[in-house]
């Protein structure tokens, strides 16, 4: 009933040759910065204000049509999890990822918009540091860094498929034999995979920035300042470099799912707000207390997360990026 809604991307290619590049936004169709950043871009770029000098240029402004046309975060499922073609797509996200996958793998560099459900500032997550391990082996760690520090924001978040390993692997020990289809796709192996990931797995290295609160008026701003610094940085503009703002470096640790849809938080919570080690943050349906397992920050707490999905997350400091 969906297949009448269309995948597209714009491609913009200079005469020399430089960087690929795709920036993608609304793979959250809530999530709808990233949409009105790139089409100023691609407004100034066809109106020849701004001009690509070298390499190549892709933009999505849409990446989750079906999302983006119901409102909210997912289609019929979370395109930004368990993210991979698929020879038997059950699901529109499957069809995304059969087109969306290639087209990743065709360039070097992703910018991946987003915005988030409670109230916050805007941050960064980058991958692991170089590392030659089984869960995400990678080889361009300071590519991402060196990109971070100058989107304009002060925050930066790794450590995302690490823990998103360990949250998984609490699944399978209390599903073990999942029938429902969210329940397999929960208790997936793959199921950290999002964009960045499948990106750094074709070779290529990916940022994802978070430009704030869903309704925050300037998340919009926030987007497009990141895509004007990011061409800018890659040198793909004629353009200063941007200047590198001073960035705290946070890494994810564990993450807590939402049991029961009584499952809830004892007090209004705002991402990376600070946690003391053994404070309460929320109680189960039956009473039960939630407690920080460190001291460090909450992240992502989302009060309206459904049973049997990531409710909120912890962070502490990190000693990546110390500038």
């Amino acid at each position: 009933m969906h297949s009448n809604l269309p995948f597209i991307s714009h491609n913009y290619t200079s005469h020399h040759d430089g960087p690929r590049l795709i920036i993608t936004a609304a793979v959250h169709g809530n999530e709808i910065c990233g949409i009105h950043a790139i089409r100023r871009i691609m407004t100034e770029l066809e109106q020849g204000s701004l001009v690509l000098q070298r390499g190549s240029l892709t933009l999505v402004p849409i990446t989750n049509p079906l999302a983006y046309k119901l409102g909210q975060r997912a289609g019929e499922r979370n395109l930004n999890r368990n993210l991979s073609p698929t020879n038997t797509p059950q699901d529109f996200e499957d069809h995304i990822a059969n087109w969306l996958c290639p087209l990743l793998a065709q360039h070097d560099v992703l910018l991946d918009l987003h915005s988030f459900q409670a109230p916050g500032q805007a941050f960064v997550f980058i991958g692991p540091p170089d590392n030659q391990g089984q869960l995400e082996p990678f080889a361009q760690a300071t590519a991402e860094q060196e990109l971070a520090k100058r989107l304009g924001v002060s925050r930066v978040v790794d450590g995302w498929l690490a823990t998103y390993a360990l949250g998984v692997e609490r699944r399978r020990q209390q599903w073990p034999n999942p029938d429902e289809r969210q329940a397999q796709l929960n208790t997936d192996t793959r199921y950290g995979i999002g964009t960045t990931e499948y990106m750094r797995q074709q070779g290529g290295w990916a940022v994802t920035l978070e430009c704030g609160q869903h309704a925050d008026p300037q998340a919009p701003e926030v987007a497009y300042r990141a895509i004007r610094h990011t061409l800018a940085h890659l040198q793909m503009i004629d353009a200063p470099p941007p200047a590198i703002v001073p960035t705290e470096c946070l890494s994810l640790y564990e993450v807590t799912d939402k049991a029961d849809d009584g499952d809830h938080f004892t007090r209004s919570w705002t991402s990376f707000d600070p946690v003391q080690k053994g404070e309460l943050i929320g109680q189960r349906a039956d009473g039960s207390p939630i407690v920080a397992s460190d001291a460090g920050r909450i992240v992502f707490p989302n009060p309206r997360a459904q049973a049997g999905q990531e409710w909120f997350y912890l962070a502490r400091e990190s000693g990546r990026l110390t500038t």
